[in-house]
C-alpha cells in the first residue's frame, strides 16, 4: 500500500459538519458567557443601589447616641444591624437600638432614618466607631468623638 492509498483510505468529517460543530461551540460559550455576566451585573447593580451616608451624630445625653443616616442610593435600604466600639477592631453589635420609620426601612434618593442607641455610656472626648449594615449594599462605617 502506497502512501497516496493510506491517504484516501481515512476519512474526516465534512467541510459543513465541521463548520456547523464550530458555530454550534461559538453560541455554547456566548449564552454561558451572557449568563455570567447577566448574574454579576444584577447583583452589582442591586448593591450599588443602596448607598448610606451619615448626616450627623447627635449626643443629646449620657447612655443615648442619635445617628441619622440618608440613603443617597437609587434602591431603598433595610437598616439590618448596627455596631458600635472603641476601635474598628473590636466592633460589637448593639441591640437597644430604636429606629425611626420603625420598619427600618430608608427610602432611595435621600430618605433619612434616625438611629437611636439607647443605654451606651459613653465618655467624654473618646473616639467612637459605628457601623451601620444594610441587608444588601455596603456597610457606612464612621468615627466620631463624643463631646
Amino acid at each position: 500500500m502506497n502512501s497516496k492509498t493510506l491517504l484516501k483510505s481515512r476519512r474526516g468529517i465534512s467541510p459543513i459538519l465541521a463548520t456547523l460543530l464550530l458555530i454550534v461551540i461559538a453560541v455554547a460559550a456566548i449564552v454561558v458567557t451572557y449568563a455570567w455576566i447577566m448574574t454579576y451585573m444584577s447583583s452589582a447593580g442591586q448593591q450599588a443601589g443602596v448607598q448610606l451616608v451619615l448626616d450627623t451624630v447627635s449626643w443629646p445625653e449620657n447612655g443615648t447616641i442619635i445617628l441619622y443616616v440618608r440613603n443617597v442610593g437609587t434602591s431603598d435600604a433595610t437598616i439590618d444591624a448596627v455596631y458600635i466600639g472603641t476601635s474598628s477592631a473590636n466592633l460589637a453589635p448593639y441591640t437597644n437600638v430604636t429606629y425611626n420609620p420603625n420598619s427600618r426601612k430608608v427610602t432611595a434618593d435621600g430618605g433619612i432614618i434616625t438611629i437611636t442607641i439607647n443605654g451606651y455610656h459613653w465618655h467624654s472626648g473618646v473616639l467612637y466607631y459605628f457601623k451601620v449594615v444594610p441587608k444588601t449594599g455596603a456597610p457606612l462605617e464612621f468615627s466620631r468623638r463624643a463631646p
